[in-house]
């Protein structure tokens, strides 16, 4: 019998290949339902959000758009960026013709702390990048409530009475 040495980072990467190959099973679905092999993905862009002094700034790569293509709304506190990357490849009938870059519509959707003023978000997209500078809520500071010192004081609208 061999003894074979366990490494932990092996399987943790086993189990990643694993969960890579179903979530394609479940994603990647064949076109028009049949047998043809062609497959269509739904594209998500890429989209990083840091945190920087007092913004957050939303990124996403978005090749081959224009401003036109792009929809960026702001309601209930909820920022959705939407849009559409057309295919720019011709349909030929004879020949192989491959396409694998992915296109079609997407929406990613993130919720905002409370308190973002929405008239003070900006975006700007520039070579494919867009960017939302999102301006981080005034912190809340909290309120400092003292005691009376003395007499009696009145709570909650009764009023006080002498102690006989």
């Amino acid at each position: 019998m061999t003894i074979v040495r366990w490494e932990p980072l092996r399987e943790l990467s086993s189990l990643q290949s694993e969960m890579n190959r179903l979530f394609n099973t479940v994603f990647d679905a064949p076109a028009g339902g049949g047998n043809s092999g062609a497959v269509l993905r739904r594209w998500v862009p890429a989209m990083d959000l840091v945190e920087s002094g007092d913004h957050f700034v939303l990124r996403a790569d978005l090749p081959g758009m224009s401003e036109e293509d792009i929809e960026i709304e702001l309601e209930d506190g909820t920022l959705t960026v939407s849009g559409e990357r057309k295919a720019e490849h011709e349909q030929r009938d004879e020949g192989f013709h491959r396409v694998e870059r992915s296109f079609g519509a997407f929406s990613r959707s993130l919720t905002l702390p409370k308190g973002v003023d929405a008239d003070a978000v900006a975006a700007k997209f520039d070579r494919g990048v867009l960017e939302i500078r999102i301006p981080k809520p005034e912190e809340r500071k909290p309120r400092r409530i003292s005691i009376a010192h003395g007499g009696q004081q009145a709570i909650e609208g009764h009023e006080a009475t002498p102690a006989s």
